[in-house]
């Protein structure tokens, strides 16, 4: 993505507050010297120069991590060994700081967000949702820099009061679930999608990343983030309170936990094989699917019996599953009515 460096790199930093504080010893006394349009490797800046510590040996960019947890380490080790530079990391944490630098060689650490920015040319907030409006705001980007945040539900827009002139605002949600280990997450970046967003001019570069960490990029639209991280909290956390009513469900019928995700899983890694190769629809089986109303009422009595903290889970499956039913015409108008009507006792 050199063009966008090259045609959209030329302006001026936004005046910002005092200095930041630094975690390097005399790093928080470097001066910044303004200059006429100079080049870093292949790409040229106007008004930017970089500590002797941020400059590129090769044509990627500098890169820049707010935030030191499980997200941010992750991606700075994978940006890392994926050959991008990744020049500093901000974090108000000494021990999450201290870790960054022993697994990311190289890198300068900062306290304070706004520091790393005399240091990178892509700064990349992994921070929680609430808090990437009020670390973004002081920020003041320099003509040329973008700003990246790694929220699956907020869109670019909320990046735009750190923004100065010249420079760029995007979202890069790797759709992984991170955990402290680090390395299972490196690992599970690996074919993972990865939601881009954000201005025209870096969905480029953003690609780029996204399969230069062996991801697969995903352009969103403006305003789809909620509906996208709500279908994905589904996968994962909805998934995950579905496999606790069908291990709940197991415990009534004799299984230990791991008894019944082997059962279960089972037949949950069928469904998905189904579903992938002839579509949700024709996938669906089971007692709605076949019209058989006096299975669904065994089972909701059951439920209430026995399990009756699973039971609203599966009438709004049960629900949804009619729905399916009904657009795909596999029922009868009388079939359809005797589902309806023992859907309709449970109150």
């Amino acid at each position: 993505m050199k063009s966008w460096w090259d045609d959209a790199s030329r302006g001026s930093r936004r005046t910002g507050g005092g200095e930041a504080a630094s975690d390097e010893a005399g790093l928080a006394g470097d001066s910044h010297k303004n200059g006429g349009p100079h080049r870093h490797g292949e790409k040229t800046h106007a008004d930017l120069e970089l500590h002797p510590h941020g400059r590129r040996s090769s044509g990627s960019p500098t890169v820049g991590i707010v935030g030191a947890g499980p997200v941010g380490t992750a991606l700075g080790v994978a940006i890392s060994r994926a050959g991008w530079p990744v020049t500093a990391v901000s974090s108000r944490d000494a021990d999450r700081r201290e870790r960054f630098r022993s697994l990311v060689p190289g890198v300068r650490t900062f306290i304070e967000p706004e520091a790393i920015l005399d240091e990178v040319e892509v700064a990349i907030l992994a921070v929680p949702d609430d808090a990437i409006a009020a670390v973004a705001a002081p920020m003041r980007l320099y003509g040329g820099q973008a700003l990246v945040h790694t929220s699956g539900l907020l869109g670019s827009e909320v990046l735009e009061p750190g923004l100065g002139a010249g420079s760029h605002a995007g979202a890069f949600h790797p759709l992984v679930s991170f955990t402290s280990d680090v390395e299972r997450s490196v690992a599970g970046l690996k074919g993972a999608t990865i939601a881009l967003e954000g201005d025209e001019v870096i969905m480029g570069l953003l690609a780029d990343l996204a399969e230069a960490i062996g991801g697969v990029p995903v352009r969103l639209p403006k305003g789809a983030k909620a509906a996208y991280h709500a279908a994905a909290v589904l996968a994962s956390g909805g998934l995950a309170a579905l496999l606790d009513a069908i291990v709940t469900l197991g415990a009534a019928a004799g299984l230990d936990e791991g008894g019944s995700l082997a059962i279960y899983g089972r037949l949950i890694e069928q469904t998905l094989a189904n579903a992938r190769a002839i579509g949700v629809g024709a996938a669906l089986t089971g007692p709605i699917a076949r019209g058989d109303a006096g299975t669904l009422e065994a089972h909701l009595e059951v439920l209430g019996r026995m399990a009756p903290g699973v039971l609203d889970l599966y009438l709004a499956a049960a629900r949804r599953e009619l729905l399916i039913v009904e657009e795909r015409g596999s029922l009868s108008p009388e079939q359809l009515g005797r589902i309806r009507a023992v859907l309709a006792k449970v109150v």
